[in-house]
């Protein structure tokens, strides 16, 4: 349990990219904040996990798990952030990607409303949007095209009937593109920027889909982080929702150039694969946050690339870990149905 003063937070997701970015910044002020690092160690690691923190290990889709911590901790906070955020995958996915994204997300809130949760933070997506006309404002309705993006969406509402009916206070994160240390380097399925500095490790190739012309606004996570952080305690971020991230898109071919230079490899080759199903463009407004948070760090693509460059120089490659429970591998690009072939 905590001390008198400290305020009992979850962060979920703890030992993902992510989320322990925000148990860092959360201990920050160690003295105000009692963390308990909930992850089941599917995409995150445990070295992630730093210490003077409450480390459990499972998952959001276990609710009898969820009660109990919920019913000893009495959250005040919750940061969720335990999602598996492979928005491509998700399509042949969907029965594991609806079960952890959503019924996992559920969990979380009835508990939050049980125990009287002052407000629940979750980090939502881009991948709301869909293809609507770029840059993506708040105001315009949601369409996402891909299940990791309903599955989000259909969090986001449930949090807003939450509020509507028992009062939970909540604020929504949309975030695109992040990027930055601590991120996985061996996940295959997501994160271009991790994908890419792996091949150059490896000499292999940079992979770009289609024609690479598909634009993003590649986002440093230091950024964002505090953002996240700071939201249930502003309360004019109450009970809103938030684009997050970097203002300036790039194409894909552009960002492989960068990874390529901040690598100290500037000619190193890629070669283009057939296209895949996902929106050619995608960038959003961030003015609403702006706003209410203020002006925050605003860190350039070379910048940010050159910090995470200085870090992947540095950490250990994993092995490429596969996702191998695909439920429907029909019109699964070949690149990615060759994992299943060498599992």
């Amino acid at each position: 349990m905590s001390g008198n003063n400290q305020k009992n937070v979850l962060v979920t997701g703890a030992a993902g990219f992510i989320g322990t970015h925000v148990v860092r910044e959360l201990q920050k002020t160690q003295d105000e904040y009692n963390i308990v690092a909930l992850d089941d160690l599917s995409g995150g690691f445990i070295e992630n996990i730093p210490q003077g923190v409450t480390f459990i290990q499972g998952s959001v889709s276990d609710a009898n798990l969820i009660t109990e911590l919920f019913t000893k901790y009495k959250f005040e906070y919750v940061y969720h952030l335990g999602a598996y955020a492979a928005e491509g995958l998700s399509h042949f996915i969907r029965r594991f990607n609806y079960t952890n994204n959503l019924i996992g997300s559920i969990n979380l809130i009835n508990e939050a409303v049980k125990v009287g949760t002052k407000c629940f933070v979750f980090t939502s997506s881009i991948a709301v949007y869909g293809a609507i006309e770029p840059p993506m404002t708040e105001e315009k309705t949601p369409h996402p095209e891909d299940p990791y993006g309903i599955s989000k969406l259909a969090v986001e509402l449930d949090l807003m009937a939450a509020h509507s009916m028992f009062g939970l206070n909540y604020v929504i994160f949309r975030p695109h593109n992040v990027y930055g240390e601590y991120q996985n380097l061996s996940d295959p399925y997501r994160n271009v920027i991790g994908i890419f500095m792996k091949q150059i490790f490896e000499g292999q190739p940079m992979t770009i889909f289609g024609d690479g012309e598909q634009q993003r606004a590649f986002s440093y996570v230091g950024d964002i982080v505090p953002l996240i952080v700071q939201s249930p305690t502003i309360p004019k971020a109450q009970n809103n929702v938030f684009n997050v991230g970097a203002d300036k898109p790039y194409t894909v071919n552009e960002l492989a150039k960068k990874v390529a230079f901040a690598l100290g490899k500037p000619d190193h080759p890629t070669v283009h694969l057939p296209p895949r199903n996902e929106v050619g463009i995608a960038y959003s407004d961030h003015s609403k946050a702006k706003s209410v948070f203020g002006d925050s760090p605003h860190t350039s693509l070379d910048e940010g690339l050159g910090k995470m460059a200085s870090w992947a120089k540095n950490v250990t490659i994993r092995p490429l870990k596969p996702f191998t429970a695909i439920e429907v591998g029909k019109n699964m690009p070949p690149s990615w149905l060759k994992y299943l072939d060498d599992d």
